[in-house]
């Protein structure tokens, strides 16, 4: 029952692990997503005193995915209640030109500035606005909340791998006297020590598999579907491929490299 209980101890530190890097990958992968949204519904305003074409002003920054002049017909209806056809056609010539800008990916601030600075080499273009208040809002607060949980997924990681280091050490010491023993007859570091090192990769594959089902299950449920659903994202909550190999790469390596410090850690002080 005790031997039960060390193993499920170890397992359920390396699961804690496994949870707070899925929910890091989830929680990169929304804001990814989100900024994708946020692209779509982001442009900027060029203004311009005569006309330029649409493929000159792709070629400006690369950051630009489409182009599309805005027609004044709206402000000249607004304008020209009392004004002849010869008049009207006149203001249309007179007006400058306005551009509104579509952007492949939702930009950071200095990439704003950076593509400001572009538009503005174009002699033609006056004015430029690139609501920048608003964006730099935007993007700062999807920077925090992606901050915000990279800290927490760190220490919950460091204090982990603390209690993991711990409960291997205890198991060091219930095997010490038969590692000491076989020692003296001879036996090499890494025979004395499988017992450790088989502890650390059953329990980093157990803790791995549990894992795998879990996430396999809440990423078909359809409450979680729904939430994501509700802020108008769409993501893959867990892969079965590429996350589960990531969850098993880390998992194993960290409970052998503990394991290994242990060991070394035990022939020193032989």
């Amino acid at each position: 029952m005790k031997s039960v209980k060390n193993h499920l101890s170890l397992v359920i530190a390396l699961l804690s692990i496994i949870f707070s890097m899925q929910v890091f990958f989830i929680v990169d992968r929304s804001i990814e997503a989100y900024k994708v949204n946020l692209a779509s519904s982001y442009s900027i305003i060029a203004v311009s005193k005569k006309q330029i074409n649409s493929t000159d002003i792709l070629k400006i920054n690369k950051i630009i995915s489409h182009v599309q002049e805005l027609s004044p017909d709206s402000v000249i209806k607004r304008l020209s209640s009392d004004m002849k056809n010869t008049n009207v056609e006149l203001l249309k010539l007179t007006l400058p030109k306005f551009y509104k800008l579509t952007l492949a990916y939702y930009p950071t601030p200095q990439e704003i500035k950076e593509l400001k600075s572009n538009l503005f080499e174009n002699n033609s273009i006056t004015k430029v606005e690139d609501f920048s208040h608003t964006h730099d809002t935007t993007y700062k607060l999807l920077l925090l909340f992606k901050n915000v949980v990279s800290l927490f997924a760190l220490v919950v990681v460091v204090v982990t791998v603390l209690l993991i280091f711990k409960e291997l050490r205890i198991w060091q010491y219930k095997h010490n006297e038969r590692m000491t023993i076989m020692g003296l007859f001879g036996a090499a570091l890494w025979l004395r020590s499988a017992v450790l090192f088989r502890l650390a990769i059953v329990d980093a594959l157990v803790a791995s598999f549990l894992a795998f089902g879990t996430f396999l299950y809440l990423s078909l449920h359809p409450w979680v579907k729904e939430q994501f659903g509700s802020i108008g994202i769409n993501i893959v909550i867990f892969n079965p491929v590429d996350d589960f190999l990531a969850i098993l790469g880390v998992s194993i390596s960290i409970s052998i490299i503990l394991a290994t410090l242990i060991v070394l850690g035990h022939k020193e002080e032989a």
